[in-house]
């Protein structure tokens, strides 16, 4: 059908819906069709070919770039039941960012289910979800054709028949269990990838992580990227392997860094060494301080000092000033030794109050126990409550109400629902949130049931995830 044709048929259109006739406007081929049928048989059968052109002659061909993609894969989890999916959407859409969906669909994976996919897709970039949801990951990159999927052993030989998702998660499952063999085909097929993806998967060698690393760590000294050669440096200096030390001169990172941090003395008998952060003088030295906290390696500074990680923690000074202790839990975090890390983690926590606060920066580097104890730390007073909300790397679903009840959680929940404090009750809502992805089933159900009690209306949104939480435990 030509563009005359089509303007013809617009024309007609036009006339119908302004309730006329279209005979004199249809082509002369039309016309004898329609022509030796009554006035409205005429417009009927006019307007039959009319649809006919439109659906079936005007139909536009699919463009030559369309690709077809393959089905969406099934997950190693069975589906989300239909009749829990309302209460999720209500909980995905209550979550107002990412992370917060991201706890959703952990928490609904911790009891053993995925998510439809009309509910929740992961993003290309998403490397912070359960790893069950690897195979949509690739299948969103739209990598084409049928690739192998995690069920199968990832070797040196089937490496590119695996999307880089899948092929992530079958490296992280071989460091836990066969670093060695994980490092050799990270080290082998690894150096062909682009820098992201060099990165990401040299990123997998924290777990695990062990003296036999060293020499392929050393190797990306070469590396062509940057990002690259960094990560390789403080995954080194996890294990107590120095950087390039300089002469201490104004080149030097560390010693720039080290002119920062003030080496004093305390106690009248037991003399001992204290660091503290030295005063600044203008914002462009506290720029140039937390660059210098992120890029130097905690083995590097303290030997700078002359001591060791856990003597160089032990003496730091929290408590003088906030930023600073911040950047030292991170740096901590980033290069620290897993000796150094549990050091500073016990350390704090034992103290309590605020300095435990600094020990959520450790968190990715915790185990599961350590966390648990930082958590019950943090419910024990409501000075810090809020802090839970920023937490990283927590596993769902094991919070229990007697660690609700020992302490002051509970009563500050129901005075502030039972309140008229705007800026509190959205505090609320952020910890019951959380409160929904950590508490297990039984605990949410309790809850519910306490601070609609205390005030909240049954059907508040800021419920949402801890009803799903306690409907998951129904058969």
């Amino acid at each position: 059908m030509n563009e005359i044709e089509q303007t013809g048929l617009a024309t007609m259109r036009d006339s119908w819906i302004t309730g006329g006739t279209s005979f004199d406007l249809a082509p002369a081929a039309w016309k004898e069709i329609a022509g030796g049928a009554s006035l409205d048989e005429r417009e009927r059968r006019l307007l039959a070919i009319a649809a006919q052109a439109l659906d079936i002659a005007l139909r536009p061909a699919a463009p030559k770039t369309l690709k077809r993609r393959p089905v969406l894969p099934e997950l190693a989890l069975p589906m989300l039941p239909e009749r829990l999916r309302p209460l999720l959407r209500a909980a995905l859409k209550h979550a107002g960012d990412t992370r917060s969906k991201t706890r959703v669909v952990s928490l609904v994976a911790s009891r053993g289910f995925v998510l439809h996919p009309m509910d929740w897709m992961p993003a290309v970039s998403d490397q912070n979800g359960p790893d069950v949801y690897a195979p949509w990951i690739d299948w969103q990159a739209g990598a084409d054709g049928e690739k192998h999927t995690r069920q199968e052993k990832l070797t040196a030989e089937n490496w590119d028949d695996f999307y880089p998702a899948a092929r992530r998660t079958a490296l992280a499952d071989m460091r836990r269990t066969a670093p060695a063999s994980a490092r050799q085909l990270i080290e082998t097929k690894g150096s062909g990838e682009p820098a992201e993806i060099r990165l990401a998967l040299i990123e997998l060698m924290r777990f695990g992580l062990g003296a036999d690393d060293v020499p392929f760590l050393k190797s990306l000294s070469a590396d062509r990227s940057g990002k690259v050669r960094e990560l390789a440096g403080r995954l080194l200096a996890r294990l107590g392997e120095h950087g390039q030390l300089g002469d201490g001169g104004p080149e030097d990172p560390t010693a720039e860094l080290a002119a920062f941090i003030a080496e004093g003395k305390s106690g009248f008998i037991r003399r001992r060494t204290t660091y503290t952060p030295a005063k600044l003088k203008s914002p462009a030295q506290e720029r140039r301080r937390a660059e210098l906290f992120e890029t130097c390696n905690l083995v590097d500074l303290a030997t700078r000092f002359g001591t060791t990680e856990s003597e160089f923690i032990g003496a730091w000074q929290f408590g003088a000033e906030n930023d600073a202790d911040i950047l030292v839990a991170r740096m901590v975090a980033a290069s620290g030794s897993e000796a150094a890390v549990t050091h500073m983690a016990d350390t704090l926590v034992a103290e309590g109050g605020k300095p435990a606060l600094f020990v959520l920066h450790l968190m990715p580097r915790l185990d599961n126990r350590r966390k648990r104890v930082l958590v019950r730390l943090i419910l024990k007073d409501t000075q810090y409550l809020g802090a839970l909300n920023l937490a990283e790397s927590l596993e769902a679903s094991w919070l229990e109400w007697a660690d609700l009840t020992n302490g002051q959680t509970l009563p500050m929940l129901r005075s502030a629902v039972a309140g008229n404090d705007d800026a509190v009750k959205r505090g609320v809502d952020q910890l019951l949130e959380t409160m929904g992805f950590l508490a297990t089933a039984a605990t949410a159900e309790k809850l519910i049931g306490d601070v609609v009690v205390a005030g909240m209306a049954p059907a508040a949104p800021s419920l949402g995830l801890l009803r799903l939480n306690a409907s998951l435990a129904e058969p």
